[in-house]
């Protein structure tokens, strides 16, 4: 699988809106674990699953004719709807998602470039 066939994006309602010149990102999910009493082990401890968490942080250009793109910096601590798929539609997950960062570099001469991170809340279905 190639990084390009996979697209994030906002959802509202039905309608699902790729977040515009993503060049990279990545999901991750994890789980906390809880230590338990065993009965039977005294030397090693035991773990129980305990609650999950999930988030997305992404790259992206920030585009010279989307003279918005600056004003990125301002969506921090809104909630969003975000949908990872396919571009063919084949599979996809969905959560709310709260943007706890975007940063934007600007180095003269060189390409303007963001980041944003989402903190996942509630279920990743």
């Amino acid at each position: 699988m190639n990084g390009n066939d996979i697209i994030i994006g906002t959802m509202s309602g039905s309608t699902f809106t790729a977040l515009a010149a993503v060049k990279g990102h990545e999901i991750q999910s994890g789980a906390d674990v809880i230590e338990k009493a065993s009965a039977t082990q005294q030397d090693w401890k035991e773990h129980i699953a305990g609650r999950k968490e999930w988030g997305i942080s992404m790259n992206y250009l920030v585009l010279e004719n989307a003279r918005t793109n600056v004003r990125d910096v301002l969506k921090v601590g809104t909630t969003y709807v975000l949908r990872v798929k396919d571009r063919a539609g084949n599979y996809s997950i969905t959560g709310n998602a709260i943007c706890t960062q975007c940063r934007q570099t600007y180095n003269r001469g060189n390409i303007v470039v963001g980041s944003f991170a989402f903190k996942g809340n509630g279920e990743l279905i």
